[in-house]
């Protein structure tokens, strides 16, 4: 739409927003431009001391939108500085009614309302730069945005699968690239179906690296009703950082990591490290590393710890001695939906400290960093060996032998272990599981020996030999970088879905066969599984958050998996995609009623899903997020609220596009 016909079809109510189509303001008594010679960047510097918890806020957070810079620029008649306001209380509850009409969508590049080019542009100068339009990360494999380049798109196909480290490094590439709409892949991933297109990433990206940018950010998506997603680095198995026409809030810049060697805060005195939102696992283990202690991460290497991962709980290779990543933190310094910048302590915001540990990202607000609880340094000894069949091994005695380690999953996380395995079937009647690895964090290598000593002794009464290698490591971070490889990354061929297996069925012999024969039959059909024997209720107890409850009760976090080929029919994808979620996984779900799901590595239309990711915390979580963001300025798939909304499209007749709108319902 041009911004002639585009400024006939607002006149009435722009004249309320205050809408222009060119950007000037008053300097004296003359009107100029609005460019970066004309208009500083909107932001003020405010103490490092003003937070209300005990770190001292980081230089990127004393970086601020005050009231007072909003009100200079409107005194210089800036236009569409309302746009770029806080938020109105006392237009507030008109605003909220007519957005939560249902079917009112978020607006979108056709729509009267979507800013002029003119419009963006200012934004940018307010941010003193950092707005990014998308272009998509394998752009270079087509002529569509005039960035062809042969060599460059060989670099991207050859790492698309298995180098993550060049994805979170992309403002809008994420991980499930299925349900954004697989619009632009490299030709070798897509045969047939040449072509690029931006279509579910977000059309703008904001490379946010102070609070001003974040708070102009929201500002601006809300008083628009744009749709916002949040990116750190985009590993969600639900694709909660992408959405059409959308505005990216891009986290992954704020990198600053402060270590505190005798941290006080409430409860807690010990070390203790003040992370930026962007640090990823790797530099949080290095940091960590550094300063001769341990923190609480994933195994991934390239995850945004910091950001979606603790948010939604976390899971840990230290889990079973330490509890969820959520269990950890301190403080969180964040951005609200109404562009106000607070601290959530115990202390500060406390309602919203509960909910932002456990109750998911991209939901409450924009966090920019966290504070949480570090440990002494600890030796850790891994244990890795091969269970498969073949000539010596039949598929009887494979199954034994798996069920004989599952029998030992209390009594490995009672002694704080961590084990980390896949089972797969490699052909008729075959099949294959690697223990990738045993993690024993505290132990040497003699007292991991003793533990699985009684498991080996059945294997071996069972007529199966394997390898074991033991290695012990001095601290967590050999161990940890030595284990874990870098992620694969972008397929749009696969499915997943997970389920939090309690511990109650390990101690009923009748459920506990159950169990088993789920993970089984899956796997008899063709299902890849990833599983952890994990438990996240350490002996010395953890906070009241709001981390899912299943987490405190489970001894196995197990994702499976459906692949196909990329030349399938649609028919024959939809087939597999429909038999995981209502076959594969109903299976799981029958033999755990009332446990749950990992949110973030979770079935994509799981049923019942704020039963299963949230539990009995889901109402209280809902309250907060009616009362913090009433807006609707944060939504993402499967995240609280949620349900109050819905993608215009499908992709396979039942899996929300995020190349569609999002509307009210």
């Amino acid at each position: 739409m041009s911004c002639l016909k585009k400024a006939v079809v607002v006149t009435l109510l722009a004249r309320v927003l205050g809408f222009a189509c060119g950007q000037t303001l008053t300097v004296g008594n003359n009107t100029v431009a609005a460019n970066e010679s004309t208009v500083a960047p909107a932001v003020d510097r405010v103490d490092a001391k003003e937070s209300n918890s005990t770190a001292d806020l980081f230089e990127g957070e004393t970086l601020q939108l005050t009231e007072a810079v909003i009100a200079n620029l409107t005194s210089l008649e800036l236009s569409n500085i309302t746009l770029f306001s806080f938020q109105n209380d006392s237009r507030a509850a008109e605003t909220i009614a007519k957005r939560a009409i249902p079917g009112v969508c978020k607006t979108y590049p056709d729509d009267p309302f979507w800013p002029f080019p003119s419009t963006w542009g200012l934004f940018n100068v307010l941010l003193g730069g950092g707005l990014i339009q998308t272009v998509p990360y394998a752009s270079s494999c087509y002529d569509s945005f005039g960035d062809h380049n042969v060599s460059r798109c060989d670099f991207i196909t050859n790492n698309w699968i298995n180098a993550s480290i060049y994805h979170t490094e992309d403002p809008t590439s994420i991980n499930a690239v299925l349900f954004q709409g697989s619009t632009c892949m490299p030709p070798t991933f897509v045969p047939g179906k040449g072509g690029c297109t931006v279509g579910g990433y977000p059309a703008y990206a904001v490379a946010v690296r102070n609070v001003a940018q974040i708070q102009l950010a929201i500002n601006f998506a809300r008083n628009l009703n744009l749709r916002v997603v949040i990116k750190n680095t985009g590993h969600d198995f639900s694709a909660k950082s992408v959405g059409m026409g959308a505005l990216s809030i891009w986290t992954h810049n704020i990198k600053q990591i402060q270590f505190f060697n005798d941290y006080r805060q409430g409860y807690y005195r010990g070390p203790a490290f003040k992370l930026g939102a962007g640090v990823q696992a790797f530099e949080a283990y290095e940091a960590a590393r550094e300063n001769g202690v341990t923190i609480v991460g994933g195994e991934g290497r390239t995850v945004g710890v910091m950001g979606g991962y603790i948010l939604g709980g976390g899971h840990s290779p230290l889990s079973s001695l330490y509890g969820m990543a959520a269990d950890q933190v301190l403080s969180m310094e964040v951005v609200l939906a109404d562009g106000r910048f607070v601290t959530a302590s115990e202390t500060s915001h406390p309602d919203l400290f509960w909910a932002l540990r456990g109750g998911g990202g991209s939901t409450f607000g924009v966090v920019t960093s966290v504070v949480v609880k570090a440990y002494p340094k600890i030796k850790v000894t891994t244990l890795t060996y091969v269970l498969a069949t073949g000539p010596t091994v039949t598929a009887e005695q494979f199954w034994a032998a798996l069920r004989a380690f599952f029998d030992g999953f209390i009594t490995y996380t009672d002694a704080g272990n961590y084990e980390y395995f896949r089972i797969s079937k490699v052909g008729e009647g075959h099949f294959f599981s690697d223990m990738g690895p045993w993690f024993a964090p505290g132990m040497s290598k003699a007292e991991l020996e003793n533990l699985v000593a009684p498991l080996f002794a059945k294997f071996k009464a069972l007529g199966v030999e394997i390898d074991p290698v033991y290695t012990e490591y001095d601290d967590f971070y050999d161990a940890w970088y030595a284990s874990f490889p870098v992620e694969p990354w972008g397929s749009n061929a696969i499915r997943q879905a997970s389920r939090l297996f309690p511990k109650s069925n390990w101690q009923d012999a009748a459920k506990l066969n159950a169990t088993f024969d789920a993970i089984k039959s899956v796997v008899e059909e063709g299902g890849y599984i990833v599983a952890f024997n994990i438990a996240a209720a350490p002996k010395t107890g953890f906070p009241d958050n709001a981390v899912n409850p299943a987490w405190r009760n489970t001894v196995m976090h197990a994702i499976m998996a459906t692949l196909w080929n990329a030349t399938n029919s649609e028919d024959d994808i939809k087939a597999a995609s429909d038999k995981l979620t209502f076959d594969w996984m109903q299976r799981w779900r029958d033999v755990s009623p009332g446990a749950g799901s990992y949110m973030s590595e979770a079935d994509y239309i799981e049923p019942n899903s704020t039963q299963a990711f949230f539990g009995s915390k889901y109402q209280q979580l809902y309250r907060l997020k009616q009362l913090y963001d009433p807006f609707g300025v944060f939504y993402a798939h499967t995240a609280v609220g949620s349900e109050d909304w819905k993608m215009s499209d499908m992709i396979l007749g039942n899996l929300p596009s995020q190349n569609s709108k999002l509307c009210r319902i």
